[in-house]
């Protein structure tokens, strides 16, 4: 992927999918529920949706199942990586971007975004029909720095050059819903809904805009920077809006709140919503 045709090497838009339709080193996988694909989907997009694979269990040996897991997933979907991979949904939503987090965890080199979904293209066709995918083993090394788990985020609390970066909803953060035995957010995590690095058109914002937005917030070129929500979901997309702001160091806690809430091992702390 050329970086003349995109905002960033995982992030394309609809006149790459144009030029690349037809190519046969592209796959394309549609991530949304099955009833939307049914519904009508891209010509040739094979379909997977991540909701169904969550994976709460970070320590050596869930860590270990889950990349099992998702090697399995990426062989039946045929992906190997000689290939590249487009993932899309509605818009430039959490499933697409836990998708291409989730290839690059698994050492996949050419894993993408389609900016804005199918909400940023124009006059474009739906089908109905699928062909059978033909399964092939994935080939790629699993990289440890795209993800986090919860040993190394232990080990990290309280690091000044490690900054944790909350990504729930404020009803979330502030213990209004509490989706996990316990309600709460890592202690010193900054929090920002992760919504708010699209734009109205569902396409991520520009890079500049969203540098300042985390900038304000409080977070540090130079730090480590572990973004998490619930299920490790909207902190797969913060991981590509943090790296498209010109974030270097970015990790997915992908056990997230459904691991760290259920536990009574680890600490929490209870942030409260500033009185107006």
């Amino acid at each position: 992927m050329a970086q003349s045709e995109t905002k960033a090497d995982f992030l394309v838009d609809g006149r790459w999918l144009a030029k690349h339709r037809d190519d046969p080193d592209v796959i394309i996988v549609d991530t949304r529920s099955a009833k939307d694909y049914w519904a009508g989907h891209l010509s040739g997009a094979r379909h997977f949706d991540p909701f169904p694979f969550h994976y709460y269990d970070s320590d050596e040996r869930g860590t270990a199942e889950f990349k099992a897991q998702l090697e399995w997933v990426f062989s039946a979907l045929g992906i190997t990586t000689r290939k590249t991979v487009l993932f899309y949904e509605e818009n430039a939503g959490m499933r697409a971007a836990r998708c291409a987090w989730a290839l690059e965890f698994m050492g996949h080199p050419a894993a993408a975004i389609l900016d804005g979904g199918l909400g940023a293209l124009s006059g474009e066709r739906l089908v109905t029909e699928a062909h059978p995918v033909a399964p092939e083993r994935f080939d790629g090394t699993p990289r440890d720095e795209p993800a986090a788990s919860r040993p190394y985020l232990v080990e990290r609390l309280g690091r000044p050059e490690v900054q944790l970066f909350d990504v729930r909803s404020d009803a979330e953060y502030y213990s209004e819903r509490v989706r996990a035995k316990r309600g709460g957010a890592i202690p010193g995590a900054y929090h920002l809904d992760w919504t708010e690095a699209l734009d109205g058109a569902g396409r991520f914002k520009p890079a500049s805009e969203l540098r300042s937005m985390y900038e304000r917030l409080g977070l540090e070129a130079g730090a480590e920077i572990i973004a998490y929500c619930q299920g490790g979901y909207r902190a797969a997309h913060a991981y590509f809006a943090l790296r498209l702001a010109g974030y270097s160091n970015v990790r997915n806690y992908w056990g997230s709140w459904g691991e760290w809430g259920n536990r009574d091992d680890v600490p929490i702390e209870h942030p409260r919503r500033p009185k107006r």
